[in-house]
């Protein structure tokens, strides 16, 4: 009877730790497609109005850090989103740590493994932290930036704003980075 009962209990405190994992990466999706989509829609009204994208490089150096402190100023206090890459444009705000880096090395692995798929969305506990993470891969419009062929307008604007630059030479559906989501609770 013990056995049963300690049995129950167990599949019972699973499930419930499922359920509780399934809500916090819901969560965490929520989070991420505000941060995605604010950045995604100012930066394609940016390239529309100019096709040469200088003004997208501008719109990213003045504004990008501002966006995203505005949506984590939307954000329950025990949340935060961010954005992060393995080559970065701006260091000094978008800083990978290790645990950044070896989900970012798992999705590059299964790029390249073609195992990979843009909804693998990964969480990861950590202490009192679940982060959740979201691929973002180079599309056409990212090369204009981060491809191998950027204009010289480009070039030098992006000279002027990130001397230290190594966000470039993307190919199409390569890694480009991730958007996180970090709820304590």
């Amino acid at each position: 009877m013990k056995s049963t009962v300690i049995i129950i209990s167990g599949i019972l405190l699973t499930a419930s730790l499922h359920a509780e994992t399934m809500d916090v990466k819901q969560e965490g999706i929520k989070y991420i497609k505000m941060l995605g989509g604010a950045l995604k829609s100012e930066l394609q009204r940016k390239i529309k109005a100019d096709k040469s994208g200088v003004e997208a490089v501008r719109f990213c150096q003045t504004h990008a850090g501002e966006i995203t402190k505005a949506v984590n100023a939307k954000l329950p206090a025990y949340a935060r989103v961010r954005r992060t890459a393995l080559k970065l444009r701006n260091a000094e705000e978008n800083r990978a740590d290790a645990i950044d880096v070896k989900v970012m090395q798992a999705y590059v692995a299964a790029i390249q493994a073609k195992t990979f798929s843009p909804k693998d969305i990964k969480v990861v506990k950590d202490g009192e932290v679940t982060r959740i993470y979201k691929p973002l891969l180079a599309k056409p419009v990212c090369l204009v930036c981060h491809g191998s062929k950027v204009s010289k307008a480009i070039q030098r604007e992006i000279a002027k704003a990130y001397p230290n630059d190594k966000a470039i030479n993307f190919k199409e559906d390569t890694l480009r980075g991730v958007i996180v989501a970090e709820i304590q609770r």
